[in-house]
């Protein structure tokens, strides 16, 4: 292995760490990804828009500034590629969409502002399925993202371009946006951490959908310290943003190690839903693990009644205020499921949309009610592990029909629905050697808490550590 692989296999923070010592420079760090991204991205279309020139200039001035000796952030020197769904001043942004294939923005999303303040390097783009809209990352404008493990499997989605970039070392740390399930699903399917924050603990700007808690933007990383260490920059109030939280995102900046002996974790193999045969098995182990680092773990999830309705309901609406104008002016250049999902979203009543408040009042409750006696719930990411790559969406799990899209994606946006923060953890992998991931919810506005958990489990099981192989001898 040489010298440029063992550097960008590192995590983020020892990256990071070694920048700010001057021991390597940021263009030293950039030139070894980019030679990376040479090497891998072709097989793999992970990051789809590349500008090394803007930046090399980027780079630049950073080295400048540390010489100067000038304050640097917790990011300084690293590379990052964006999901292409956020705008990018300066850099194509697409949406995975035919309609934008040539959209060049004029300003920087909320969170693209915070990781350049931070002395990160932007890069590229990363794939997305259009409009985000999906668990399979394809799209007509850049084609399909495989993944790592196995090529002829879809890498999920729709942060699937960030997941794979991710987990073969093209990136140290990457940013994405979760529905139903975008951060998790990924990065349970190319074995790497992404973590969905309580709603608000991430603010958005611009949108059009500022009060919305179902959608969240969150980092994703090979460690869990690496996705606070993310998280700590991505994270605090922002005035233009009415739901986000007070709390700097300096208190995720912390050492995460932590005694989880005592801690009471609810245990779902399959949270009522129906799962794979081969996630369960991949998974099995996990009430053991947790019960050899001294956690009390009891069989239980929460009472979700009406969740599915609830979900439905919210993200049909979202749809609509997104696209609903792009669908009246292109509809035909949209693709099959979006067209669906806004067909659905002009069916619904206002009747449908005041009992899926209701409820989700109803449910709030409970959730806070369960979390009154356990401190963690656990849980598949995926229903099912990594699937053919030329399957758009899964039709059956486990021999039960889904009728949309979106429900073979449940035990991800059951999750969302109830407005906790949730981390998709690397756990096992199936006989055929694909990825399985954990998901462990904490209780709302926990996210320190969730993280310190998740980097326990991480750290008895390293699961995380088994990188493809074609990482390794690229």
């Amino acid at each position: 292995m040489s010298d440029v692989d063992d550097l960008v296999l590192r995590p983020a923070v020892e990256q990071a760490r070694l920048v700010r010592l001057g021991e390597v420079s940021a263009r030293e760090l950039l030139a070894a990804h980019l030679d990376r991204i040479e090497r891998i991205n072709p097989a793999l279309n992970a990051i789809v828009t590349l500008v090394p020139e803007m930046a090399n200039d980027w780079a630049s001035a950073a080295d400048e500034r540390f010489t100067a000796g000038a304050e640097v952030g917790p990011l300084h020197g690293l590379p990052i590629a964006h999901k292409d769904l956020e705008l990018t001043a300066g850099i194509r942004t697409t949406m995975g969409s035919p309609l934008f294939a040539d959209h060049v923005p004029t300003e920087d999303a909320l969170i693209v502002q915070r990781m350049r303040a931070a002395g990160a390097i932007t890069i590229g783009k990363t794939n997305t399925p259009e409009f985000g809209a999906g668990s399979q990352t394809f799209n007509r404008v850049f084609g399909a993202t495989r993944n790592p493990y196995d090529p002829s499997k879809t890498c999920g989605g729709s942060s699937g371009g960030a997941a794979v970039a991710l987990a073969t070392c093209m990136v140290p740390i990457a940013d994405g946006s979760d529905t139903g399930g975008s951060l998790r699903n990924p990065a349970s399917f190319c074995n790497v951490v992404g973590m969905r924050p309580s709603p608000g603990r991430v603010p958005a700007w611009p949108t059009v959908t500022p009060w919305t808690v179902l959608s969240s933007h969150g980092p994703m990383g090979r460690t869990v310290t690496d996705v606070a260490l993310l998280l700590s920059v991505l994270a605090g109030p922002d005035p233009r943003s009415p739901i986000s939280l007070s709390e700097p995102g300096a208190v995720f900046d912390v050492d995460l190690r932590t005694d989880v002996n005592g801690w009471r974790v609810a245990w779902s193999e399959d949270l009522g839903l129906p799962v794979d045969r081969a996630v369960r098995s991949a998974l099995a182990n996990v009430p053991e693990v947790l019960t050899s680092l001294g956690c009390e773990v009891e069989a239980a999830a929460p009472d979700l009644t009406d969740v599915r309705e609830i979900f439905q309901v919210l993200r049909a609406w979202g749809m609509e205020i997104r696209l609903g104008d792009l669908y009246d002016r292109h509809g035909t250049e949209l693709k099959d499921t979006i067209r669906w999902n806004i067909e659905e979203a002009r069916r619904r009543s206002l009747q449908d949309h005041a009992r899926a408040s209701v409820a989700h009042a109803k449910l709030a409750d409970r959730v806070r009610l369960f979390f009154e006696r356990y401190d963690v719930l656990a849980l598949p990411v995926s229903q099912v592990p990594p699937f053919d790559i030329e399957c758009e969406w899964v039709t059956e799990v486990d021999g039960v029909t889904m009728d949309t899209y979106i429900d073979w994606m449940r035990s991800c946006s059951d999750v969302t629905v109830m407005g906790c923060p949730a981390l998709a953890v690397p756990a096992g992998f199936t006989d055929d050697g694909l990825p399985v991931g954990v998901q462990f919810v904490g209780r709302p506005r926990g996210d320190l808490d969730l993280l310190r958990f998740a980097h326990a489990f991480e750290q008895a099981t390293r699961v995380g550590d088994v990188r493809p192989a074609d990482v390794l001898n690229p």
